[in-house]
């Protein structure tokens, strides 16, 4: 049996990787959703604009021929939310629309329904020699996490309920070119040489190259021991902050500059200017266990952490080089 897979989230950081590749077996063509008609469309694939997913009355026709959905999209983490609610609005846009997409995507006969969620489900860090692994109780402790928990829960119920296979994939953070966020801002900070006062950071953390999600993602609509199970994905490389940066200027072919600045007076220094919750998150450690994906999929990573860095420093240094679409203003 063979149909199309759609993407949502098509113009998003993973969307846009996933669909530049081939559509995975048993599908034969791309489906992007997205919100806007993108300005660079890639070659082979659909795209249908949806205003809003999670405000969307599904109809059947939305998924003729649809014999797969991979849903990325959705209300990402923010450092500083406007809204008034915030809480309500991840409900809303990551649980409730979730639900409602795969509801109908049940009803008109979608064969799977794989969904990105978070390793924030589990929670925001890892004790010293443990790491999270998918059985593991859930304790989110942002808006982000517990709406991704509570799409979790649902798609499990509506799998025991339907015939369509759901497949749940948590990442930790994902890099790669384009990235966007902290990384993107340690990236700059390595380039331009920034003493930076991580040098006696000691923690592990797991990351995750975009290339690496990819590849599982498509493995997780191909594959017959993926349907209704939950995979962790990262590189399998785990590192310390400091080492993190010190790989990324090696990308670069920049020395790294880190002070051996005590995390203790870090921190503390970092409260008094509002940046506690970014300094901590860089000295936390946050490990993931991938036993299952790779024993249940004969999966592993085919791109390495330094691997996953040049081609994302590669990117950094590409968008760099680009000259903006209009002159820039006059000082």
């Amino acid at each position: 049996m063979t149909g199309s897979c759609v993407v949502t989230g098509a113009a998003g950081f993973v969307g846009r990787a996933l669909l530049g590749g081939r559509p995975p077996a048993g599908t034969d063509r791309w489906i992007g959703w997205l919100r806007r008609a993108p300005q660079h469309p890639l070659h082979g694939v659909s795209y249908v604009e949806f205003a809003d997913l999670s405000n969307t009355v599904w109809r059947a026709s939305d998924f003729a021929g649809v014999n797969a959905v991979v849903h990325a999209a959705a209300r990402v983490h923010l450092m500083h939310d406007s809204a008034a609610d915030p809480l309500a609005e991840f409900l809303r846009s990551n649980a409730a629309g979730t639900l409602a997409l795969a509801e109908a995507a049940a009803e008109a006969g979608v064969r799977r329904f794989v969904y990105l969620s978070s390793i924030k489900v589990l929670g925001e860090r890892t004790l010293a020699g443990q790491r999270f692994r998918v059985n593991d109780p859930p304790q989110p402790a942002d808006p982000y996490g517990i709406s991704k928990h509570e799409a979790e829960v649902g798609l499990r119920r509506l799998a025991g309920r339907s015939r369509m296979q759901i497949v749940v994939i948590r990442p930790p953070l994902i890099y790669g070119p384009g990235v966007r966020a902290n990384f993107l801002r340690m990236m700059r900070w390595v380039h331009r040489g920034v003493p930076l006062p991580f040098g006696a950071i000691d923690n592990v953390r797991s990351l995750a190259a975009l290339d690496n999600v990819v590849d599982l993602v498509r493995r997780c609509v191909e594959h017959p021991a993926a349907a209704n199970q939950t995979f962790h994905v990262s590189d399998d490389e785990d590192v310390s902050t400091s080492d993190l940066l010190r790989r990324i200027a090696l990308a670069f072919g920049k020395p790294a500059r880190l002070l051996p600045v005590p995390p203790r007076l870090l921190l503390a220094v970092a409260s008094l200017v509002g940046l506690q919750g970014e300094i901590r998150r860089l000295e936390e450690s946050l490990v993931v266990d991938i036993a299952r994906t790779r024993e249940t999929l004969s999966w592993s990573p085919p791109v390495t952490l330094d691997e996953g860095l040049r081609r994302t420093v590669a990117g950094f240094l590409a968008d760099s080089a680009t000259p903006p679409a209009f002159p820039a203003a006059p000082p």
